[in-house]
């Protein structure tokens, strides 16, 4: 069943000097790889958020690897909001968003931006978890089950420490337990937390990808898990409904309380 937005529609009520806020258009940039697949799957993600919002222009811009830019993305706007289509606040979203964000208000100065917060953390997004172990046939919290929970990883310990968060808080859903592990740049690695449940007792090992899209870091998640021990890995977020229920959140947020850009 598909959820509903956490925060209501405000109706079309313009903005104080601005355009209607379901016409504000939105620009969701991703990070970009190199594998097509993440590009189809940031295009699925937001082809259902145009079905959600059909009245509201949406437009894409990549970090990296892929166009359009951000500065293009934003060419002939004079308003938008900008949200990151990320899974958690680290340099992308502090630092290389903004940046890119000012270069572009440096040449368009007119340019009204709503700079928006990340997907993550977002209660719904646990939902989306589970929608994808389920899927992959493992009821929600079942007892008999312990979870390892794999982000990307970051040399920020701030975002590292957000998905140990959310793995304590998925842990209270009723599985054997919820580990958190990251796929780069800090300890453990998705299989050596595989391993550890399995010397821990864990009935079985099942592994949740909280990532994106697919992509190299979700192809060695898979590979090296399943060597280690973990009976199931769930398929990546992608274009599940609460994605797109928590994206239009943010981007009602975004307009009426963006985030200040530094600079």
């Amino acid at each position: 069943m598909r959820h509903s937005p956490v925060i209501p529609s405000r109706g079309h009520v313009p903005l104080a000097g601005g355009t209607a806020p379901g016409r504000v258009p939105l620009v969701a940039v991703a990070h970009g790889s190199r594998d097509p697949r993440a590009a189809a799957t940031v295009a699925a993600l937001l082809d259902q958020v145009r079905l959600a919002r059909p009245e509201m222009p949406v437009r894409v811009a990549y970090l990296d690897h892929c166009t359009p830019a951000l500065g293009q993305a934003l060419n002939g706007l004079q308003e938008a909001v900008v949200l990151p289509l990320l899974l958690t606040e680290a340099y992308h979203s502090r630092v290389d968003l903004p940046a890119a964000l000012n270069e572009v208000r440096a040449r368009e100065p007119r340019l009204r931006v709503h700079y928006g917060t990340t997907l993550g953390p977002h209660p719904l997004l646990l939902s989306a978890l589970e929608r994808r172990l389920a899927q992959a046939g493992v009821p929600a919290g079942d007892p008999d089950t312990a979870v390892v929970l794999v982000s990307a990883g970051s040399s920020d310990a701030r975002a590292n420490a957000v998905v140990a968060g959310l793995a304590r808080t998925w842990r209270r859903s009723g599985w054997w337990a919820v580990s958190a592990a990251y796929a780069s740049a800090a300890e453990p690695t998705p299989a050596q937390a595989v391993s550890a449940l399995l010397r821990a007792g864990a009935p079985r090992v099942v592994v949740a990808p909280y990532l994106l899209a697919p992509g190299y870091f979700a192809d060695k998640v898979r590979r090296t898990t399943l060597e280690a021990g973990a009976e199931v890995v769930s398929d990546v977020l992608g274009p599940a409904p609460e994605l797109v229920d928590v994206l239009l959140e943010r981007y009602e947020s975004a307009l009426w309380q963006p985030v200040p850009l530094a600079g």
